[in-house]
């Protein structure tokens, strides 16, 4: 492959570095937001807490080297390294989907069971879907590039691109198939069914109450409380459509390359790879738009309003 022209590197690094500020910065402030603020220390936010820290591991794992490797064409750090790059980045792709998968589990269950919410779904029961996600991903994605399962009966192709593909992660027809429907295709299916569900339960409810814009008197509190739900919920599921639409088309090729011969070409397959990593930069700004409370925490952390005294007991409330 032939190197870029020095300004077309030049602004590949400009984007590049950007992806990594905006990802980095971005999921560290939601990250310092819940553990700052009382007010956020909930089961909801122990699962996006550890979805900002997998997208803040993109920026500074798998981001960085991807990088480097994309600018010049070749990888340059051998097979272990690579291994362990492949590893990781499989690692948090799966890691994603699977805190998004708690996520829509958690606000069904505060949208349509909510009476038995708060005992279904405590501190400690969200903290143990945290620790089973980052177990069950870094199982199957270590296992399935070390035991080399994946790229079974393509070792003619691997050994003749060593140095084209800049550690391109390989599948055979088989496991392109299973490793798309395993990861994305069917857990998006269920959360797509869980949010839907969610949506058709709050507007039986906004009908009920009579009013979706506004709360009175004796169903003042427990409307307010329900119409925070379901912003929430929005919130979420928007998060669960930028994940979609950053991740489909990688996870698409990933089923037709194989089937294909791996034709795909290398900007092509590079630039599926990078929209999925900007995912992990889309998710803090999802949350500064969209979710009054994370709003409200930016400001104060951009402001340095964080450090004055008793600041993490501050109204997050809308």
């Amino acid at each position: 492959m032939e190197q870029y022209s020095f300004w077309t590197s030049f602004a590949l690094y400009l984007l590049f570095v950007f992806a990594m500020l905006v990802t980095i910065l971005g999921n560290a402030v939601v990250i310092v937001s819940i553990c700052h603020f009382k007010q956020l220390h909930n089961p909801t936010n122990v699962l996006i807490f550890s979805l900002a820290l997998a997208d803040l591991l993109v920026g500074v794992i798998v981001m960085p080297i991807r990088a480097i490797t994309a600018i010049y064409g070749c990888w340059f750090y051998g097979d272990t390294f690579c291994q362990i790059h492949a590893s990781f980045d499989v690692f948090l792709t799966t890691l994603s989907i699977f805190h998004l998968i708690c996520i829509a589990v958690d606000r069904h269950q505060a949208i349509c069971n909510p009476l038995h919410y708060s005992r279904k779904i405590t501190m400690s029961v969200a903290v143990m879907m945290v620790c089973v996600s980052w177990a069950l991903a870094a199982a199957y994605s270590f296992g399935l590039i070390y035991s080399k399962s994946s790229v079974a009966g393509l070792e003619n192709l691997t050994a003749s691109t060593d140095c084209l593909g800049i550690c391109n992660i390989s599948f055979s027809p088989l496991w392109g198939i299973l490793d798309s429907a395993f990861c994305f295709f069917f857990p998006c299916t269920v959360m797509v069914c869980l949010y839907t569900q969610i949506f058709i339960v709050a507007k039986q409810h906004v009908q009920k109450t009579g009013d979706k814009s506004k709360c009175s008197n004796d169903k003042g509190r427990r409307g307010l409380v329900k119409q925070s739900e379901c912003k929430a919920a929005k919130t979420l599921s928007i998060v669960l459509g930028a994940f979609i639409f950053c991740w489909m088309p990688f996870f698409m090729n990933s089923i037709t390359d194989p089937l294909t011969g791996s034709s795909t070409p290398f900007l092509v397959y590079d630039g599926l790879v990078w929209l999925g990593y900007f995912n992990s930069s889309l998710n803090p700004i999802i949350y500064a738009l969209f979710y009054p409370s994370f709003k409200k925490c930016f400001h104060c952390i951009i402001t340095l309003k964080i450090f004055i005294a008793n600041s993490s007991t501050i109204n997050l409330s809308v």
